[in-house]
């Protein structure tokens, strides 16, 4: 059976998130970037994580292994603005669940998405204190 894919979407990971970060394929839109990253925080995959960071705002390197380790939940797609195959440039609004040192959390952010020479990469993002 396969593994269900940890973005939520109801499809399985090989045919949902997985070929975006094993890259073989490009993500077509800003929320399929987003899906793609959440699932990469899932699964400690760093590498992923910088390279579809825009190279503007990307940090140099990316610890995922510091303490305490989040369990991520899930994750909630709240609304999209732009960011299809057509746009250069998409919103994506979300709120991703997780548990850190025995306590439930959330995150939930605007990110922002610019296409670069034909790729989705991950701009930037406004956390939403007002949970």
């Amino acid at each position: 059976m396969s593994e269900a894919c940890p973005c939520g979407s109801g499809q399985p990971y090989e045919r949902c998130c997985g070929p975006i970060i094993e890259g073989q394929r490009e993500a077509e839109s800003a929320e399929a970037l987003m899906r793609s990253r959440y699932t990469a925080y899932t699964r400690g995959d760093s590498h992923y994580l910088l390279k579809s960071w825009h190279p503007d705002t990307r940090p140099e390197q990316l610890d995922l292994t510091s303490e305490p380790q989040p369990r991520w939940l899930g994750l909630k797609i709240v609304r999209t603005e732009a960011g299809t195959i057509n746009d250069q440039e998409g919103r994506v609004e979300f709120i991703a669940r997780y548990k850190s040192s025995g306590r439930a959390e959330r995150l939930h952010e605007v990110s922002r998405f610019i296409k670069l020479a034909g790729q989705w990469l991950y701009r930037d993002g406004v956390l939403n204190q007002h949970n």
